[in-house]
């Protein structure tokens, strides 16, 4: 794993949540980083999946959890999970008072229906 296959070590997070989500005023379950240009996105347990929809935008392989405590990579483009792989650029993770699911005031009461739905 490195920059020449996916991975930009020196690309900061482009914010503390889902870029699509925090526009449209929507919420998510998990995050995940882009480890190539820093996005942001919710995960595929999210209702929106836009993590997803980033990589079938730009081709962007791998994605790392942005979820405090969790290093995990994913690969999009073989479908492999990586335990481990190097330190992106500060910060790792969301706050660690940002609840999951999150954002805080913009999640509904019925969150566990709506993703089950």
């Amino acid at each position: 794993m490195s920059e020449a296959n996916g991975i930009d070590l020196g690309v900061p997070p482009s914010g503390s949540g889902c870029a699509e989500c925090d526009t449209a005023g929507g919420w998510w379950f998990h995050l995940r980083r882009c480890a190539q240009c820093g996005h942001v996105g919710c995960c595929d347990s999210s209702p929106a999946r836009h993590a997803t929809a980033h990589f079938r935008e730009t081709g962007h392989p791998f994605v790392q959890s942005y979820e405090p405590g969790e290093t995990w990579y994913w690969n999009f483009e073989t479908n492999e999970l990586y335990e481990e792989g190097p330190e992106l650029a500060a910060p790792v993770s969301h706050p660690d008072d940002q609840p999951a699911p999150g954002p805080a005031g913009r999640v509904p009461a019925d969150w566990a229906k709506v993703l089950r739905g």
